[in-house]
């Protein structure tokens, strides 16, 4: 089996049902705005993240290399970078699935197994869960390399009306490249 595979393999492991692969890439919609330096997504914060995402159904989804600097314990990813990766996933699904912005007034963590800073990748999935008026349940999970869940969150975000995400956040809408791909790490 190649590395591909493996990859692939792992991403559904979460999704039993699902049955071919679709996953599409996210244009980041302030990738060319001057002075954008997101932690979570900008590809040029050097400190960051730079956490890329795709679109798999009704789902976010995100693979993302850990890094020696963002360790808490020896070789162990510190809580609050998992916190962050959770956090930015989920403020994605607002952009893409709600098609505006907002921000997170509340998030419950759980965390379930540590994550090593050696580990070759950890995928992110978050899909919306409920939504009433301008507030937005998000459940995200984080996974390492073995497809284990190693921590959860339940996000709420309040959502701004989307004059008010225009206006305030330089949003007009979050869309996906066409064509399928398979994103490598």
């Amino acid at each position: 089996m190649t590395n591909i595979e493996r990859l692939i393999e792992r991403l559904y492991e979460s999704k039993p049902d699902k049955e071919e692969y679709d996953m599409k890439k996210i244009i980041n919609p302030w990738k060319d705005m001057e002075g954008y330096n997101c932690f979570g997504c900008s590809p040029d914060n050097e400190a960051g993240v730079r956490m890329e995402f795709y679109e798999d159904g009704d789902e976010v989804v995100s693979i993302w290399k850990p890094r020696p600097e963002y360790q808490g314990w020896l070789n162990t990813l510190h809580g609050g970078i998992q916190s962050v990766l959770l956090d930015e996933i989920c403020g994605w699904v607002v952009f893409r699935k709600l098609q505006t912005g907002g921000v997170t007034s509340k998030m419950e963590t759980r965390f379930r197994k540590s994550i090593s800073t050696n580990d070759t990748h950890v995928v992110l999935r978050a899909s919306l869960r409920e939504q009433k008026r301008n507030i937005a349940i998000i459940e995200a999970r984080l996974y390492n390399s073995m497809g284990e869940l190693c921590t959860e969150a339940t996000c709420t975000y309040f959502t701004f009306p989307k004059e008010k995400a225009e206006a305030e956040m330089h949003f007009h809408s979050c869309e996906v490249e066409q064509e399928e791909i398979l994103p490598l790490i």
